[in-house]
């Protein structure tokens, strides 16, 4: 069975700044794949060319067996960027309404997933007041919930968790698990938090452009001998030095 997510040799420049270096990975469907790398490693170039913003100067990349960039295949993939790309003007409930409807979805189901998404991210009793009056952590749960609008098949979630309070992490983090096991959706996201990189199945560690290991958290554990994962992306950095 062909692999949900394919990047083959994969490489990207900006001017002289070479960001993304011959990168390489396959993501089964139903997997839940972390990105983990310090600022500037080049994890949010990739998941931007994963969806189809940014072209690869070298090599390819398919989802769902579709060559990106492919604008149909948006219907498929929700994604939600570093920075939050809302209507500040407009109130959460609105902001949830436009994205819902750009998708195939009847009035009746657009009506449902807004009421599902808001519920996720604990904004239902927010939704009536304007994103210009939302704090940083309702604006990142906003962006969760747009990104889940659709039903997506394939979920990227760009450092989901930042600025948001833990009890509500933990909530999130439930439902990605049970997305992932219960729907069978496949999701990337990327993190510098270590406890969140631990509870992915698959693991891939940025850093200069380059993977410089790739696996699951404990067989990473068990290859750097380490029982701590902040370590472990310590020795693979020195290794790859």
């Amino acid at each position: 069975m062909n692999p949900t997510i394919k990047v083959e040799q994969v490489s990207k420049s900006y001017g002289k700044k070479n960001v993304l270096n011959d990168v390489n990975l396959n993501i089964p469907k139903g997997q839940l794949f972390g990105l983990i790398g310090p600022s500037g490693a080049g994890k949010t170039t990739l998941v931007k060319m994963i969806v189809g913003m940014e072209k690869a100067d070298a090599g390819s990349i398919q989802v769902l067996d579709q060559k990106m960039p492919n604008l149909a295949l948006l219907q498929e993939i929700g994604y939600m960027a570093q920075s939050d790309a809302l209507y500040v003007e407009l109130t959460g409930e609105e902001n949830l309404k436009f994205f819902a409807s750009l998708y195939k979805l009847s009035k009746q189901e657009q009506k449902q997933r807004i009421l599902y998404a808001a519920n996720l991210v604990n904004l239902t009793s927010d939704l009536n007041k304007r994103v210009s009056a939302y704090s940083g952590g309702m604006k990142r749960r906003l962006s969760m919930a747009i990104a889940l609008i659709q039903d997506p098949k394939v979920l990227i979630l760009d450092e989901p968790t930042v600025g948001i309070d833990p009890e509500l992490k933990l909530s999130i983090w439930s439902e990605l698990l049970r997305l992932k096991n219960e729907e069978e959706k496949t999701i990337i996201v990327t993190t510098h938090v270590m406890d969140e990189a631990e509870k992915c199945d698959v693991v891939a560690m940025v850093r200069d452009g380059r993977i410089l290991a790739i696996g699951s958290p404990k067989e990473l554990k068990e290859l750097y001998k380490t029982d701590n994962f902040d370590e472990v992306f310590l020795r693979a950095g020195r290794k790859q030095a």
